[in-house]
């Protein structure tokens, strides 16, 4: 389609846009996940971590980080003509969470992204989607030098209820990602459906 008319004479095709957040604790790689799928470039709302912050925030195990998001971070992706995601990436920090009722307002599911040297960050973010009944999935970013651990037990460790999908992603690879965002929509749209069929019995 090129400026909103189709080629070969076909009518053009009004696309559905999704929201789907993408959370998880400090560091565990939320903008690069949304910085490497993004077809836009991505709005980013990233300050540089200071001294005053050090009580507060916990870098054991990313070092080398030096800034965090103080927002959010804000992606599109095409997946089909028909089909786009918005990707609004939560901040990470305690301090932020207040930003998440705002950011998850109208969305379709989520990404809880986890690093499994810290799995008890993502602990917040698992709670969060369970208590309000946005499906989610659970994507383990696979860091370089980050021990791999069986999906079960990931999987135990976290408390997933068994419907909750886990797969594995490398959050710098765009493939890897994208497979990730099309298993949230797919599972979004298979719980929309499950809880269509339970209201209607």
């Amino acid at each position: 389609m090129i400026f909103g008319r189709s080629e070969r004479g076909k009518p053009p095709v009004e696309p559905v846009t999704l929201k789907i957040l993408v959370a998880g604790g400090f560091g565990v790689g939320k903008t690069t996940l949304v910085g490497a799928v993004s077809e836009i470039r991505p709005l980013r709302t990233e300050e540089l971590l200071t001294e005053a912050g050090r009580p507060v925030d916990d870098t054991r195990g990313v070092e080398g980080k030096h800034t965090t998001t103080v927002a959010m971070d804000f992606g599109r992706i095409t997946l089909r003509e028909d089909l786009v995601l918005y990707l609004f990436g939560t901040p990470g920090q305690d301090r932020f969470w207040f930003l998440w009722d705002e950011l998850a307002t109208g969305a379709l599911g989520a990404v809880v992204l986890a690093d499994t040297r810290r799995l008890e960050d993502s602990f917040a973010a698992v709670d969060y989607f369970e208590r309000r009944s946005i499906p989610f999935l659970v994507s383990v970013n696979c860091f370089d030098g980050a021990a791999r651990y069986p999906s079960q037990d990931v999987r135990a460790a976290l408390d997933l209820d068994a419907s909750v999908p886990l797969v594995l992603c490398d959050a710098r690879d765009r493939e890897s990602v994208k497979e990730v965002l099309i298993g949230v929509v797919q599972h979004a749209m298979a719980y929309a459906a499950d809880r269509r069929a339970t209201v209607s019995t």
